[in-house]
């Protein structure tokens, strides 16, 4: 039997994933962390998704992470701002890191070697851990650190927004997808705040696919 593991933060990229897995294994698990982020609604909706869809779900709590970093997303007093160039102060540091290391911790332990994770290089948002280089360095490191032949799995990797969009409606759960998720920075659901970075990212890739898909049904 062909088991996974998804990484789920209750957005559109990891709900995404999802039902990718869905597709793809026989038997999946999803695990989901609480680190004291501003938008922690989106574990609500994670958990949610995972009991429509009879999905074994849980949740790590991470608190130490807000306390040891310095970011927009765990510290509610910092303003969120774009900035062109360099890393964004939404940027968390480490996480995917630390969310990738005990995600496969609990894959091992639940004798899974597939762990699934929503990042993508291709929306460039400045944070380094979406990258395909650092997928690939860490997977070699967390072999080598459990002596366990993880697969880390990265579906979105080279897709952008529109592409992701795409690929949730060729699932088949293009409206979960924009109804259910929580991409928004202030935890609002759906089509969110429409004013922060991660609202503006998910929008345009939104009115791209709408209208590439109308273009080809004319």
């Amino acid at each position: 039997m062909k088991k996974a593991l998804v990484v789920l933060s209750g957005g559109q990229d990891s709900t995404t994933c999802l039902f990718w897995a869905l597709e793809n294994f026989d038997e999946i698990k999803a695990v989901s962390f609480d680190y004291g982020q501003r938008n922690e609604i989106e574990l609500e909706f994670a958990k949610q998704i995972c009991e429509q869809h009879n999905i074994s779900h849980q949740i790590v709590n991470m608190d130490l992470l807000s306390e040891l970093t310095n970011n927009s997303l765990t510290k509610h007093y910092i303003e969120i701002e774009e900035k062109e160039g360099g890393v964004p102060n939404t940027f968390v540091d480490g996480r995917n890191m630390l969310f990738l290391t005990f995600a496969a911790i609990v894959a091992k332990n639940n004798d899974i070697r597939h762990v699934v994770t929503g990042v993508s290089q291709e929306d460039f948002s400045g944070y380094p851990d979406c990258r395909n280089v650092f997928i690939k360095s860490l997977n070699t490191t967390l072999n080598l650190a459990m002596d366990y032949e993880f697969e880390l799995e990265t579906p979105l990797i080279f897709l952008n927004k529109e592409e992701t969009w795409k690929l949730a409606y060729d699932l088949g759960v293009f409206d979960i997808i924009k109804e259910n998720t929580v991409t928004c920075y202030e935890g609002k659901p759906g089509a969110g705040c429409g004013e922060c970075p991660a609202c503006k990212l998910r929008s345009e890739g939104l009115k791209k696919f709408l209208e590439r898909k109308e273009k080809n049904h004319e």
